[in-house]
């Protein structure tokens, strides 16, 4: 398979879901809040929801992203994705494998994959480079969001994990607003946030925070690298 056919993701401010942390605003009020104020992927995750609760959800969620632009990724259930409309999925470690998630998907849907190593990155290059669209990559730091999740890696492996990876990275994991110029200047595409953004008691304001702090921390980059160069 040749490189991705599909448009380039905008990662910058890539919103997972939670729908214990989002509490009474609930998942859909908080992405359709988030995503006014300049969240540019959802990333829907509920893994105590029945498949057909997912595709309801889903569905809703597909509703308020009309005309926006922003894509909905399916945490996991890759075999919903059709049943949702949704634009792509997001595979772990332990999930279906690479190709078994592409083949299910088929050519035009977005495919993401969590990383935690280097090796990861080596394993996921044996595939086609347009089977994948972005790595997820994390945690960075340590993080309460993901009960399951690994020991976390910090800056310097996320460093490494962008070096060697020919997909654009998003990085996850304890990411907060102070850390997101430390995050785009490790090599990452994108942040990915949960409870950054969910249960805030201003959602729009918190996402409007994140994405002008990632948007300036570029201009920054981009001034520095210009100079030097």
């Amino acid at each position: 398979m040749p490189k991705s056919p599909r448009a380039p993701l905008n990662l910058s401010i890539y919103l997972v879901t939670d729908a214990e942390i989002c509490g009474r605003l609930g998942v859909l009020a908080t992405v359709s809040s988030a995503v006014r104020s300049g969240a540019t992927v959802v990333q829907l995750r509920d893994d105590h929801a029945s498949d057909d609760e997912l595709v309801s959800l889903g569905r809703q969620i597909l509703v308020a992203l009309q005309g926006t632009g922003v894509p909905l990724i399916i945490n996991d259930r890759v075999h919903l994705v059709g049943a949702i409309g949704a634009q792509g999925a997001h595979v772990g470690q332990s999930d279906l494998g690479i190709g078994a998630a592409r083949t299910l998907l088929g050519h035009s849907p977005y495919l993401g994959l969590s990383v935690q190593t280097v090796d990861h990155v080596t394993a996921a290059r044996e595939h086609d480079e347009g089977m994948l669209d972005y790595l997820g990559v994390g945690p960075v730091w340590a993080t309460t969001t993901k009960l399951d999740a690994r020991a976390p890696g910090g800056l310097e492996r996320l460093s490494q994990i962008t070096s060697a990876s020919p997909w654009p990275c998003v990085a996850i994991g304890g990411i907060t607003l102070e850390r997101l110029p430390d995050v785009r200047r490790a090599g990452a595409a994108g942040a990915a946030v949960v409870s950054a953004i969910c249960g805030r008691p201003d959602v729009a304001a918190a996402t409007r925070a994140l994405r002008d702090t990632w948007d300036e921390a570029g201009d920054v980059h981009g001034l520095i690298d210009e100079a030097t160069g």
